[in-house]
């Protein structure tokens, strides 16, 4: 299991700071959208010069018309990143447009497909999906995985169930992580680091139990130690 770390502190400033003090530990950091928008290509850059072992996760979760999927997933393959992902609800076809069209590139970023948002609760993602989260998690995982995605954005509680429907070396990219049982703030499919393991996840997403932490270094060094 591989420990992602989200930068969503509110400046970039902030962000850079919090980079250098975990630049000697082998992780992936998470650039969401406000971090991308407000601080744009540049801003990768710099977390490369950093540490050039840093892997970049751009999580910008495209969700357009397959085309323009594509074009947009073009556009990020040609950054030094090395992974992003877009919504499967987005459909099949729209999944599979993003993956031919990247099948040209001699070394393209992995592609994740987001089934279900952690901050959903199950009442209120069958209120807009019609049906329950494992169903749709489930269905939304075999059509990334049959469109040649190389994982899926999900839930700890899914992982597993993913796994069995398409392959274990599909990967699992868990959001909501709480490490050692913090509060789960505006998550609701929340998990620590135990479950997630018990679970098969690959890669776990870590935010504000880092960046709050008084000591981040030491933070994600005990988090590195779980793993």
């Amino acid at each position: 299991m591989q420990l992602c770390v989200a930068l969503d502190l509110p400046s970039k400033s902030e962000n850079l700071k919090l980079a250098k003090e975990l630049s000697r530990f082998d992780i992936w950091l998470k650039v969401g959208f406000r971090s991308f928008i407000r601080d744009q290509h540049p801003f990768l850059r710099e977390l490369k010069e950093i540490n050039p072992s840093f892997k970049i996760f751009l999580d910008l979760k495209l969700y357009d018309i397959p085309n323009t999927m594509a074009d947009a997933a073009e556009e990020i393959a040609a950054m030094d990143i090395d992974m992003f992902n877009i919504h499967a609800s987005a459909g099949k076809k729209a999944m599979y447009t993003v993956m031919q069209r990247l099948s040209s590139y001699e070394s393209r970023p992995l592609v994740l497909a987001v089934t279900a948002l952690t901050s959903f609760d199950y009442h209120s993602f069958k209120e807009i999906y019609g049906e329950d989260i494992e169903t749709r998690a489930k269905q939304f995982a075999l059509q990334a995985y049959q469109a040649g995605l190389d994982g899926v954005v999900c839930s700890v509680y899914e992982s597993q169930m993913i796994k069995h429907e398409t392959d274990r070396s599909f990967l699992t990219l868990t959001p909501g992580i709480r490490p050692f049982g913090e509060s789960g703030d505006d998550q609701k499919r929340v998990a620590d680091i135990a479950t997630a393991k018990s679970e098969s996840v690959d890669i776990i997403v870590v935010g504000r139990p880092i960046y709050r932490s008084e000591e981040p270094a030491k933070t994600v060094e005990k988090i590195i130690e779980a793993l």
